[in-house]
């Protein structure tokens, strides 16, 4: 069933649970993610980012996910990932997402609360949620290393306090722009990481404790249970999932042909081993499932 941010986080938030938001840049991952929110019982939050948009438009992405939003038994948001700008939220709005996110986030402080402040003015006047960012979440290429001070990124951080959100500056923002739920960062990184993350994860208590709010966990693929848990019982109750997720498909795939291929070099001619084009989504989602699965449940602290 389709319904609001809010709705999820309230539910989160009496649980101390996290909700799994997932990518979806096709078909089979949004009936994977839906598939794995009926078997575990639990909500889930179906992503659209536009950097997938040479995969699927916004258009066809809105189409698939409202689809299977509506035909699920559980509690599904359908929500814009790191939306670039005022129109792209409104976009987003127009083609019935329930919530969307406004990354501006590279911009100043004070820009990225006033183009907060009109993506919320407009979207809360038609009862869509919004989710924002304060600091600065990497790709894992340009993540924070192990020395933090020696930062070298493309928008020359020299202070890891420039990049890790700060608790005043949170409780400041969430005041100016009243934005129904904050990506902060403390360490995680988009992406594959290249090297161990270094997590701040007790700064998340101090972000919870200058302002209540719902928090979110951008980059959270790669992390183990005990990172992703303890983030959790910080104050984390939307964690976005989503490079592991399509690397358990692609795998699948992968292995499905090698096996294929081995028994055609060894002269097995049994059909059943070939690979068909119509197979492949089928083994690609179903192995998605399977590590969504695994991933509700770990946030929900159920593993």
């Amino acid at each position: 069933m389709l319904v609001s941010l809010n709705e999820v986080l309230k539910y989160a938030e009496k649980k101390s649970i996290a909700i799994g938001a997932f990518n979806v840049p096709n078909w089979e991952s949004a009936q994977a993610i839906c598939d794995a929110a009926e078997e575990t019982e639990k909500p889930v939050i179906l992503n659209y980012a536009p950097v997938h948009a040479p995969f699927m438009s916004m258009e066809d992405a809105a189409e698939i996910m409202l689809y299977f939003a509506k035909k699920c038994k559980q509690k599904v948001v359908v929500h814009l990932d790191h939306g670039t700008d005022f129109d792209c939220c409104m976009k987003a709005i127009r083609l019935g997402f329930t919530s969307v996110m406004i990354d501006s986030s590279a911009s100043s402080f004070e820009e990225n609360i006033e183009t907060t402040k009109a993506v919320v003015r407009a979207s809360h006047a038609v009862g869509v949620d919004v989710e924002a960012e304060v600091g600065h979440i990497f790709a894992s290429a340009t993540g924070v290393g192990k020395e933090p001070k020696k930062i070298e990124t493309k928008d020359s951080f020299s202070n890891i306090e420039d990049v890790y959100t700060q608790p005043e500056k949170a409780r400041e923002f969430k005041k100016a722009t009243d934005v129904d739920a904050l990506a902060i960062a403390f360490g995680t990184s988009h992406g594959l990481y290249l090297t161990k993350p270094v997590l701040d994860l007790e700064r998340i208590t101090q972000i919870r404790k200058a302002v209540k709010m719902p928090f979110v966990m951008h980059g959270g693929s790669g992390l183990t249970k005990k990172e992703f848990q303890t983030a959790i019982k910080n104050g984390i109750r939307k964690i976005n999932y989503y490079t592991y997720m399509t690397l358990a498909g692609g795998d699948a795939v992968k292995q499905a042909l090698l096996k294929s291929e081995k028994n055609a070099v060894a002269g097995d001619k049994n059909q059943k081993e070939n690979v068909f084009f119509h197979d492949i989504p089928v083994i690609a989602a179903n192995a998605m499932k399977e590590n969504v699965v695994e991933a509700i449940r770990i946030f929900s602290n159920e593993i």
